[in-house]
């Protein structure tokens, strides 16, 4: 079920109205009257591909501050128009943002995944093994998450996922932007996604880009705003003063930043190209855990860790009480203790405040590997393995 799709079952509920702004009639009657248009309805009224229109948010803060009644509009968009200063201003206090993410791979087998609430308290258990295997994690990774492709032939996926990325490009850039060089996103979508789940190097990407490096930034936030990549701020602690602070940019859909490289799971075989499969199941993994962060009781943020002297994690959950978990995502279907060096250095660092490190790779068979440490298949984001034991907080 998409965003359209569950507001249309929001509204019926409620006896609301749904209007779209793709239907350019409407729209243009929006634009015409914005007060009027969004008057028109006394119940709620939902507004579908609300970026379309951008000049609404003047007319809906006027009619909010006069009737403060919750609940009386439901805006979606394809982008966060949020994220726009003008609607920024606008809705400041009168709105409350849901991000509404593609499918979660518990969504897609119907199980509630409880991994980050999991792995912020618990020791994760040893004794079990997942059934799926590399070439598995490999498909779902190219499948991606958009309700429109997942049930699709991989064929009729690329189809699909050629058309978005241009419609994106062509239309919803242009509706929330008025930058010079909206032509070139495509391109510049197709370089992150060949970085996937690496450092943003700014002077890189605008030097294969063609742009000069203080015009990027605007573009990136751009690919943001329309939910096509996500930035992963560094983490910083007091291990250490060399941590490097660049964030680590990922393409939010895997499915999209695997058709964007040409990728498909017979190209990924380990023996063709792995580094690319490192780098797509890693943003796979990143992806699975915001979607799982916006659900679950433990409330945590999401980073990256790296020292300029060589430790690197590739995630890290900070929870608000200061403890963390760290997690490495290996493409490799065997592990040995040298994946662990650097989550060991966390953890001798960081003392009591860490609470487990962590490897999810392509096996099928969880192992303990030292003190608060262990490996779990990639499925353990989903899966439910056997209950362990609960980390005792000093």
């Amino acid at each position: 079920m998409g965003k359209s799709t569950l507001a249309t079952v929001v509204a019926d509920a409620r006896g609301g109205r749904v209007v779209t702004l793709d239907d350019e009639p409407v729209r243009r009657a929006a634009l015409s009257d914005p007060a009027g248009f969004v008057e028109s309805v006394e119940g709620l009224l939902v507004i579908d591909e609300v970026q379309r229109a951008p000049e609404l948010m003047l007319a809906i803060k006027a009619t909010v501050d006069r009737d403060r009644r919750p609940g009386r509009f439901l805006l979606t968009g394809s982008a966060n128009v949020l994220r726009l200063r003008s609607v920024q201003d606008s809705l400041a206090g009168r709105a409350e943002t849901i991000e509404l993410f593609g499918f979660s791979q518990g969504e897609l087998r119907g199980v509630r995944e409880r991994f980050v609430d999991r792995v912020m308290s618990e020791v994760l258990p040893v004794s079990w093994e997942s059934a799926m295997s590399r070439p598995d994690y490999i498909e779902a990774a190219c499948i991606g998450s958009y309700p429109e492709v997942v049930f699709r032939s991989e064929r009729r996926r690329g189809a699909w996922f050629g058309s978005y990325a241009r419609r994106i490009v062509e239309r919803d850039a242009v509706d929330v932007s008025g930058l010079q060089r909206l032509g070139d996103l495509g391109r510049l979508l197709e370089l992150v996604a060949a970085r996937n789940a690496t450092e943003l190097n700014m002077a890189d990407v605008a030097a294969d880009a063609g742009f000069p490096a203080r015009t990027l930034p605007p573009y990136l936030d751009l690919l943001e705003t329309l939910y096509l990549i996500w930035r992963v701020p560094a983490w910083s602690t007091n291990l250490t003063s060399r941590v490097a602070e660049r964030p680590k940019v990922v393409v939010l859909d895997s499915g999209l930043a695997a058709h964007q490289i040409n990728a498909s799971p017979a190209s990924l075989h380990p023996t063709r190209q792995p580094k690319p499969a490192g780098g797509l199941l890693e943003a796979f993994v990143l992806a699975e855990l915001r979607r799982q962060s916006g659900w679950n009781d433990e409330r945590v943020r999401i980073f990256h860790y790296r020292d300029r002297a060589g430790p690197e994690v590739d995630v890290v959950l900070e929870h608000a009480d200061g403890r963390i978990a760290a997690i490495e995502v290996k493409a490799t279907t065997s592990i040995g203790a040298d994946a662990f060096k650097w989550l060991a250095k966390v953890r001798d660092g960081l003392g009591d405040r860490f609470v487990q490190g962590t490897v999810l790779y392509a096996g099928n068979q969880a192992l303990a590997f030292g003190d608060r440490l262990t490996a779990q298949p990639i499925a353990a984001l989903w899966e439910d393995p056997p209950h362990s034991s609960v980390v005792s907080r000093p």
